[in-house]
């Protein structure tokens, strides 16, 4: 029990340190959706919204503090296994693995939208990014990009496969960089896309992968688990998948990215609890990974928990969430609202909070 109670506590004491130069209070732990499978989480204003695999959409209203959920025992959706979700002033678009779910908000209302290029796997929606200063949403869907002008209510499906590599053409990630580019993450690379460019011209996606001087030149394949883009870098998290047959097939890691030609690296070689990286969020200098290891004979992932790399000084801190009493360790997404670290598991989605005056720590039980 004494271990337990100070391995907590240096827990907190990571943490806390970790984000002195956001908040001086002290952080505050709590399970705000426990037991429930986080695949995607976005801020809309004053709400931020969740996307979980077998319970629907969560809306959380930081203004009123209360939860709303749009699931099927709800009678308010028409389906509960989403992967990801986008929302605007009128719309809430949520991706499933059987096409688009499309709510009126006005009329409260849910439409579904299936595609035809890509056929059965085209309309696995896997990622969704809504542009709000242009007014239009992309869609990644396992085969095709997708683009919506939201005002004309206009499709249209954007073939981006290099050469005969098809994996460059199954959309994973999709990203906002400033007011000038788009990033898709896929499973052979990542592509960035000009908005001052036209959109159905395929030049107006630059191409970055292994096989076209970046990421090192490392793996068979690389499959980007997410992107941050700082002003002066951009931080590339990918995924692990190596199996006794294809040693080398995703080699995962963290990429940095310095927008003109530098790539470097950090794995578990430089410290990381695991290779696979499928979730980034930061704050101040502070990059934190959702991270986890891929078992090459079992083929399965086995999640690391969450880890800090301080981007001024390279050092690195692993954390584990059960630890704090979390009920899983493999990470899905990240996202820090400005006051809190929010995260979703496999099992559940927690927060920590470092601007709470009268934050504190959960009490535990004195040992004799």
């Amino acid at each position: 029990m004494r271990n337990n109670i100070l391995t907590r506590n240096l827990v907190f004491l990571v943490l806390f340190i970790a984000f002195h130069s956001v908040s001086q209070a002290a952080p505050w732990y709590d399970t705000a959706l426990p037991g429930i499978q986080v695949m995607d989480m976005h801020i809309f204003k004053s709400q931020l919204w969740v996307a979980s695999y077998g319970k629907g959409i969560f809306q959380y209203d930081f203004v009123k503090k209360t939860w709303k959920n749009y699931s099927t025992q709800n009678q308010n959706a028409e389906d509960d296994f989403y992967h990801c979700i986008a929302v605007s002033d009128d719309y809430i678009w949520a991706g499933t693995s059987e096409g688009l779910y499309i709510y009126d908000r006005k009329k409260e209302s849910w439409k579904k939208r299936k595609f035809i290029a890509g056929g059965e796997y085209g309309n696995w929606i896997r990622a969704l990014y809504y542009d709000q200063d242009e007014e239009v949403l992309w869609v990644g869907r396992f085969q095709y990009l997708t683009r919506l002008d939201v005002r004309k209510q206009k499709y249209e499906d954007i073939n981006l496969q290099v050469g005969t590599d098809d994996r460059s053409n199954n959309v994973k990630l999709l990203k906002g960089d400033g007011e000038n580019f788009v990033w898709i993450g896929t499973e052979s690379g990542a592509f960035r896309y000009d908005k001052k460019k036209n959109p159905s011209d395929k030049a107006s996606y630059e191409y970055f992968s292994n096989k076209e001087n970046a990421f090192r030149g490392e793996g068979d394949y690389v499959s980007i688990g997410d992107i941050f883009a700082d002003e002066d870098a951009v931080w590339i998290a990918t995924e692990e998948f190596v199996t006794v047959d294809k040693p080398r097939f995703n080699l995962g890691g963290l990429f940095k990215y310095d927008r003109k030609a530098s790539w470097s690296k950090y794995d578990r070689t430089s410290g990381l609890a695991g290779n696979g990286i499928k979730a980034i969020a930061k704050t101040g200098n502070r990059l934190w990974l959702g991270v986890y290891s891929f078992e090459k004979e079992a083929k399965n992932e086995i999640g690391q928990g969450l880890t800090m790399l301080n981007t001024s000084t390279g050092k690195i801190q692993n954390i584990r969430l059960d630890d704090i009493k979390a009920e899983s360790n493999l990470i899905r997404s990240l996202l820090f609202d400005g006051d809190s670290l929010w995260i979703g598991t496999e099992k559940g989605l927690y927060r920590i909070t470092f601007s709470n005056p009268f934050a504190v720590f959960p009490k535990t039980k004195k040992t004799k």
